[in-house]
């Protein structure tokens, strides 16, 4: 498993995704496979950067490993307010982007291009991980 912790700021994300290509390249992760992760990583890295700190600086550790199973995981750890992502009702996309309301299009994103997820509330972090076969 490698880590590594950036400042939960948005212009970081070039960095982040620096990060994960060479360690997912060093797996011969698919490429396709790799640009779902990317995008997962982003949004989830993004709702970080713009709300778990409100006004102060924060940081998140980014974990990139593999599991018994073969999955890759990703694990987005932050000491921000305590939120879980997965606990929010899916949007109904069959409806209008009118009649839908405001958020939420994007943890629902994240989770049409994984394969698992996972969140955990541990001496005061979260703890964000997504799998992908």
């Amino acid at each position: 498993m490698q880590s590594k912790t950036f400042a939960a700021k948005r212009e970081n994300l070039l960095d982040i995704n620096a990060f994960l290509e060479e360690i997912l390249e060093g797996y011969n992760f698919d490429i396709k496979k790799q640009m779902k992760l990317a995008l997962a990583v982003e949004e989830l890295f993004t709702n970080v950067a713009d709300y778990a700190y409100g006004d102060k600086e924060g940081d998140v550790e980014v974990k990139v490993g593999l599991d018994d199973e073969g999955y890759v995981f990703i694990s987005l750890i932050n000491g921000g307010v305590q939120f879980d992502p997965w606990e929010k009702e899916d949007p109904d996309v069959k409806l209008s982007p009118e009649d839908r309301q405001i958020g939420g299009l994007g943890i629902y994103m994240v989770k049409q291009n994984i394969d698992k997820y996972d969140y955990e509330y541990k001496d005061g972090k979260n703890i964000v991980t997504i799998y992908k076969k």
